[in-house]
């Protein structure tokens, strides 16, 4: 004699389908971009020195291709075609705002071009140790406009997530001395004159950032991650959340 099966409830059965979000530019884009061929994933990490991103995105790369994604990694300041004179540039600490946003925004387009478009047409994961937020946070604070800046990034790629990972100037401040006993001129705001104490400058140009960025996550809607947990926690949250963007593929 044949058993009927209980019916399951509609709410028991139920599957959710992430939703796939087409990619975008944030404004004018590149020339000849072809969206649709960007079948990877662009994933940006955020967040001041010491926040703990390098130790994030390295954990994430180890999880990533041991799940079997190809990546990548971007970040500021690693363009083949103007690093080295950007490094150079900063260490003469005479750089006017114009010409530091000028700089960055280049090394930023010809990494976009050269490296995260092929890379997103292979279909790989692309991580980025910071992304146009942080060159925008940074000029923000140093009175630039913001309309020019949002012109000047429209080539930018809107990722598919966005992670800051936020800490307290004071907690910064600790860690950068704990791991390099000095703080560095640009990262402190002394361009600024803030203060002609580099300690207190830092803690000033730190809080400025982020508030800053506060702001911005209004606008962009990227996450705003508690940088002060541990790591192991951190990094948990970082791959729940990737794994369905992951799930969103085209």
């Amino acid at each position: 004699r044949a058993t009927r099966r209980p019916s399951r409830s509609p709410a028991s059965t139920r599957v959710v389908v992430p939703e796939i979000t087409p990619k975008k530019f944030f404004g004018h884009g590149l020339p000849g971009v072809d969206l649709e061929k960007l079948t990877g994933k662009l994933i940006v990490i955020e967040g001041a020195d010491r926040s703990g991103r390098s130790t994030q995105i390295s954990r994430l790369v180890e999880w990533l291709e041991g799940t079997g994604h190809a990546t990548l990694q971007v970040g500021l300041k690693r363009s083949t075609l103007v690093s080295e004179q950007l490094e150079q540039a900063q260490h003469g600490n005479i750089l006017s705002r114009t010409t530091l946003s000028l700089f960055y925004a280049t090394d930023f387009a010809d990494q976009l071009e050269h490296a995260i478009l092929p890379a997103l047409r292979a279909g790989a994961v692309v991580l980025a140790d910071r992304y146009i937020y942080t060159l925008m946070a940074r000029d923000l604070v140093r009175g630039m406009d913001e309309h020019w800046l949002r012109n000047l990034y429209g080539i930018a790629l809107v990722p598919d997530a966005v992670f800051y990972l936020e800490v307290s100037p004071e907690q910064l401040v600790q860690r950068v001395f704990a791991k390099n006993q000095s703080l560095d001129f640009w990262e402190s705001g002394m361009d600024l004159g803030l203060s002609r104490d580099m300690f207190d400058s830092f803690l000033k140009y730190q809080a400025a950032m982020r508030e800053t960025f506060r702001r911005l996550q209004s606008t962009y809607r990227f996450r705003i991650i508690d940088g002060e947990r541990s790591t192991a926690s951190i990094s948990e949250e970082l791959q729940e959340r990737i794994q369905v963007v992951l799930a969103s593929g085209r």
